[in-house]
């Protein structure tokens, strides 16, 4: 088992009486379905219905704290932080950041699902199962941490690449926020949004794209041979564009794709390159959406 402190994640808690209620007008995750122990991934949106920030949402028992705690991109903390302030109104809550007291550890591998530690709040990762572990903890003790749950600390960049192994897309990397619609970043095959949820901000849109099955673009795997094409290379079908280069390791990496430009691709045998480099596109295994040349996948 391995365990990585996360150095771009931070900490925002959202807790008092309204807490849940007023996270749950705005998230795109069922905020009613988070319980210690049972964490949601999720985001806020734009009206227009593109990512903000996304996060992963975790209740805290009354001995850890209570509230909500945000596991967020660390740089977009404080944005989190006045979007949340500006629609807060006259809800009964408090806003913190405790990005600068804590932080967020990932751990993986064999035996990571039944590893416990009372350093932290510790949490299953709600996007897929492979990718392990979660623990907020202050990061001066990642190295008691890391011990007092048998597993071996490594640096961030071992966790990055098994994420990008797994084919789980990363904001700032994978795509762009304030530009990606969820569906974009496969919020919808990661259990981001609920689709039977009440009313939150940039819902109709989301909604729209779910029921005329319209996403044109998605982050998907690529694999590539030596030597990695850069993050933000053109993805180019022959000379045509069709999509962005985001993060690599070890011959895996992810690319926000035009879907119908791949199917032309694999249809008529057209190589694809990301800044000169061939790579490879295929589905993630995790994937449940309709992949070129299949008929009877489910979105």
């Amino acid at each position: 088992m391995q365990a990585a402190l996360l150095p771009e994640r931070g900490v925002v808690k959202v807790a008092g009486d309204d807490a849940r209620h007023y996270l749950n007008g705005l998230a795109t995750t069922d905020i009613n379905k988070v319980a210690p122990g049972k964490p949601r991934f999720g985001a806020l949106l734009t009206p227009q219905g593109k990512i903000i920030v996304d996060f992963i949402v975790v209740e805290a028992l009354p001995e850890d704290g209570s509230g909500f705690f945000l596991d967020c991109p660390k740089p977009l903390v404080q944005p989190l932080i006045d979007k949340l302030t500006f629609y807060r109104l006259r809800a009964k809550v408090t806003i913190e950041d405790l990005s600068t007291k804590l932080g967020v550890m990932a751990y993986w591998g064999d035996k990571a699902s039944g590893a416990a530690s009372d350093y932290g709040l510790y949490y299953g990762d709600p996007r897929l199962a492979e990718l392990g572990m979660r623990i907020i903890v202050p990061p001066e003790l990642a190295a008691e941490t890391a011990a007092d749950l048998g597993a071996s600390l490594v640096d961030a960049d071992v966790y990055d690449a098994h994420r990008i192994a797994l084919g789980v897309p990363r904001g700032g990397q994978d795509f762009t926020y304030l530009d990606a619609f969820p569906h974009e970043a496969d919020m919808d095959q990661l259990a981001g949004v609920d689709f039977d949820k009440g009313c939150y901000v940039g819902q109709e849109v989301v909604s729209r794209v779910e029921h005329r099955s319209t996403a044109r673009s998605r982050v998907v795997p690529i694999a590539y041979d030596g030597g990695a094409p850069m993050e933000g290379a053109t993805v180019l079908m022959g000379d045509k564009q069709i999509g962005i280069m985001g993060s690599t390791a070890d011959g895996h990496g992810l690319a926000l794709l035009r879907l119908d430009k791949v199917a032309d691709a694999l249809a008529n045998s057209v190589p694809m390159t990301a800044g000169g480099v061939p790579i490879r596109v295929r589905k993630p295994d995790w994937g449940t959406f309709v992949w070129p040349g299949e008929e009877n996948a489910t979105s």
